[in-house]
């Protein structure tokens, strides 16, 4: 099934290009050798400068990734699978009201299965991932590493549904799947393994699978934005980037400002009854009637998929942070709070060390039985500045400071990763205080971002101004007929007048031509008579469809 584009497979509905030469595991740009005094840690380039260089150094200097001896396989450090895990705690509660249940399928697909639907695999048969011996034998067919779990699943779903009594039958697996990438690997973005859930269900009716699909596209935003901060917006796939095999796909669409890219962030598919018939998977009419001598007829059942991935952490990553370092939100973050001690001279006293040093834990005490996610930096080889410059690279949402001046006032002194304002607390109120300056801080950095979103979507109505929209860092909305073969070929012309304008395609970020995001939910007035923008076709518009250069 399609998750976010890690790029989800099953969300690229045209076969992939021919695959080009692996290569070596990304790294950080080696730096010239330096004097041992001069303090090398911190990002030595600017966002707006090189923000894929940016990017690597944050992930990795940060310590929320390591590198791995197989190209486009990332280690996920304890920083960044701790917001995994925040992820996963909420998400698995909401879906646990419908009714989902987790479970887990093996890891390997037999070729036969995974070759049943051939629709279904081919938007992504480049990219999987085959295992040809076992130890020294070589197998007499090959065995696939799960690339999404329909063709896995699917067949089980056929013997657990004997009976409309047997729906809706709810399930969703934690695990990982493995799209062989051939494109430039780039961390929780676009990586050849990842972490995601895949929901997959079965429903009697249309209506109800319906219902299902919206309900997770609103859980999904919700991940984002409650505890990302990080806005989205929510539409339909046109026809030529719905998910193959899917009768519609739903999807949350994001925004880096730092490319002007658009960003597949999670999908929700109703999958219709192409697998249910595919599968054989039916059930008696419940609503037949029972006394007209006829044998009852059966009805295929409704099945739906959805799916959210770790490129969700990318995109956080990629919005939030700046020149220092990673800015997480607080509600995911692993550590929310750190406590530094200041002040503390190498002419103190013992006593009095003792005396801040356990004033400090007082607090943490306090925060920790509030429910903060506290820690306190008791390193003595380390002076405060570069403790300061070392969580600010780690991106923890809020740094407090206690020294000895603080104590005599009885305040904590703190200051903001995301704005760097600073203030003060008393130590008394810090359990009411510390909670509520996080949750401030948690709704303000949404509002940023979703203020820089909403100024970079624009709104078109010639179709001269696409390209300048483009170049501009920005998503456009255009009236649009909802034609699939007419949203791809505003693909193809909008990149063929940018290589005509002599414009180099981002080899980090491909996609010079504007592809269809998604048919906003939310859509401005369409006056009647509007024509598609495109001026090749002329047909009437149906939708305000939003396109952009994307991931």
């Amino acid at each position: 099934m399609a998750g976010e584009a890690s790029a989800p497979l099953a969300d690229r509905p045209k076969a992939a290009k021919k695959e080009k030469k692996d290569k070596p595991p990304q790294k950080p740009k080696a730096k010239p050798a330096q004097a041992a005094s001069v303090d090398t840690k911190g990002i030595t380039v600017k966002k707006d400068d090189d923000l894929g260089e940016w990017y690597q150094q944050m992930l990795s200097k940060g310590q929320f990734i390591s590198y791995y001896d197989v190209s486009g396989c990332y280690i996920l450090e304890p920083a960044s699978y701790a917001i995994w895990e925040e992820i996963k705690t909420w998400f698995d509660a909401q879906i646990k009201t419908l009714g989902v249940r987790n479970c887990y399928y093996p890891i390997f697909i037999s070729e036969d299965n995974l070759q049943k639907e051939k629709d279904h695999i081919e938007g992504f048969a480049a990219e999987v991932a085959w295992v040809t011996h076992g130890g020294k034998s070589k197998l007499d067919k090959p065995i696939a590493i799960r690339p999404t779990s329909e063709t896995a699943m699917y067949h089980d779903f056929h013997n657990k549904i004997q009976s409309h009594r047997d729906l809706p039958l709810k399930r969703n697996q934690w695990n990982n799947v493995v799209r062989w990438e051939f494109r430039n690997p780039m961390p929780f973005i676009r990586s050849r393994e990842f972490l995601w859930q895949e929901g997959h269900t079965a429903h009697l009716t249309e209506e109800e699978a319906g219902k299902e699909v919206l309900q997770i596209l609103d859980y999904y935003t919700g991940v984002y934005e409650e505890l990302l901060a990080v806005p989205v917006v929510k539409g339909r796939k046109t026809v030529n980037e719905q998910f193959p095999g899917a009768y519609y796909t739903t999807t949350i669409e994001g925004f880096i400002p730092g490319t002007g890219r658009g960003i597949q962030a999670a999908t929700s598919h109703c999958l219709g009854q192409h697998f249910a018939k595919m599968y054989d998977i039916t059930v008696e009419d419940p609503n037949a009637k029972k006394d007209s001598g006829e044998a009852p007829s059966k009805l295929h059942v409704w099945q739906n998929s959805w799916g959210l991935t770790t490129r969700s952490i990318g995109v956080m990553m990629l919005i939030h942070g700046d020149d220092k370092g990673a800015v997480i939100p607080p509600r995911v973050a692993e550590i929310q709070a750190i406590i530094i001690p200041v002040g503390v001279t190498a002419k103190a006293s013992e006593a009095d060390k003792a005396a801040l040093y356990g004033t400090v834990k007082d607090i943490a005490d306090k925060l920790r039985a509030a429910g903060v996610r506290v820690d306190t930096d008791l390193r003595e080889h380390y002076n405060a500045g570069w403790k300061f410059n070392d969580w600010e690279l780690r991106g923890v949402p809020l740094r407090i400071e206690f020294g000895p001046k603080d104590m005599a006032k009885g305040v904590i002194a703190t200051a903001r990763r995301d704005t760097g304002e600073k203030s003060t607390i008393k130590i008394d109120d810090v359990a009411e205080g510390v909670p509520k300056l996080l949750e401030t801080m948690q709704a303000e950095m949404l509002a940023r971002a979703r203020k820089e979103y909403d100024e970079h979507r624009k709104s078109i109505t010639l179709w001269d101004e696409i390209l300048p929209a483009l170049n501009g860092k920005n998503v456009v909305l255009i009236p649009h007929c909802l034609g699939g073969d007419c949203a791809d070929a505003i693909k193809d012309e909008t990149a063929a007048l940018q290589k005509a304008a002599g414009a180099q395609e981002d080899a980090r970020a491909p996609s010079m031509g504007a592809k269809s995001l998604c048919i906003p939910f939310e859509q401005p007035e369409l006056a009647a008579g509007t024509k598609c923008l495109r001026p090749a076709c002329g047909q009437d518009a149906q939708k305000w469809v939003q396109f952009g250069r994307s991931y």
